[in-house]
């Protein structure tokens, strides 16, 4: 993630800057003794402007301090969702000494050489380290979140997770990363889907089988679905509304894709399948398309579908023929 590094007071003083110059409205305070021109620091997401200050701080902390939890999650780039990034996380290997400012909550405790990695100037904990000391401190949902990115887009391994699950035994929070870990799944491929499956397990639904590829009797490929409950006849899929925005869709007018989306669902529909949408608004208030994927489990008990059903994984799963 490309952002501004702040330039430090004293290096400004030094490269010809005055005080009167730094505090004017040419330059942006990141934090006391920081600084980046106003011209690159505004209009920043969240996540750049954390990650700006997470050099900030860096840059005045010590040289054991290594970045961690959400900031160390935000350095990797991976999906953090309703985090708070209010302050940068430290972690310095000492036995005591955490404390917590306005902008940097300081941790001490162990960490291991091979749990720290270089990200350019920084010293950050690794992406198995990081989501373990995520699972371990913030709710399951967020965890869950963070967890799933760093499986899919192969920036960790559940082997690695779980070997740093080993380390972490007794520490504060061990149980709750254990649950998170035997929970996280690389097929999710957006924090809607993440906080889909998460909604589906509170709601004591079964684990639905993700991306898998619906066929025809004769074998051929018609959709690959977000959730498939095969026992239900019911396929769900999370609709983030991204697939209409232009960016994504090249040279194709949104309309078209409505239209071969709704050729899509058609398909799968004339194969006795029934299609269940829900938005990130449904997820903030599930009750609603849960329901409504009940009434469809339903219905899809009594329905006759034909064709079948596969998942692609390392190795693939064999083809299911209904």
């Amino acid at each position: 993630m490309d952002v501004p590094v702040p330039i430090a007071r004293r290096d400004a003083l030094a490269g010809g800057f005055t005080d009167r110059e730094l505090h004017g409205i040419a330059w942006q305070r990141v934090r006391r003794g920081s600084y980046v021109t106003a011209a690159s620091g505004q209009a920043m997401s969240a996540e750049r402007q954390h990650l700006m200050l997470v050099h900030a701080v860096a840059e005045a902390s010590s040289a054991e301090a290594v970045v961690s939890h959400v900031s160390a999650a935000i350095v990797h780039e991976l999906s953090c969702w309703a985090l708070s990034l209010a302050r940068v996380h430290l972690i310095r290997a000492r036995r005591s000494g955490g404390r917590v400012t306005r902008q940097v909550a300081l941790h001490s405790m162990r960490i291991d050489p091979d749990e720290i990695v270089q990200v350019g100037p920084l010293r950050v904990t690794s992406v198995a380290r990081t989501v373990i000391d995520l699972a371990r401190s913030v709710p399951f949902e967020q965890a869950v979140v963070v967890g799933d990115h760093a499986l899919h887009s192969g920036k960790t391994t559940r082997d690695e997770l779980l070997a740093e699950l080993a380390r972490a035994a007794g520490r504060p929070g061990n149980p709750a990363a254990r649950r998170v870990v035997a929970f996280l799944d690389g097929r999710s491929e957006s924090v809607g889907e993440s906080r889909s499956r998460v909604a589906l397990r509170a709601a004591h639904f079964p684990d639905p089988t993700l991306q898998a590829r619906i066929t025809t009797a004769t074998g051929k490929i018609v959709a690959r679905v977000d959730f498939l409950f095969p026992e239900f006849g019911v396929i769900g899929e999370f609709d983030g509304l991204v697939k209409y925005r232009g960016a994504l869709v090249g040279d194709r007018p949104p309309e078209d894709v409505v239209i071969a989306e709704k050729a899509r669902e058609d398909a799968l529909r004339a194969l006795g399948w029934l299609v269940v949408r829900w938005t990130w608004r449904d997820l903030n208030s599930p009750h609603n398309w849960l329901a409504r994927l009940t009434r469809a489990a339903e219905i899809g008990r009594r329905t006759d579908r034909s064709g079948g059903w596969h998942v692609r994984t390392d190795p693939p799963y064999p083809a299911q023929q209904l």
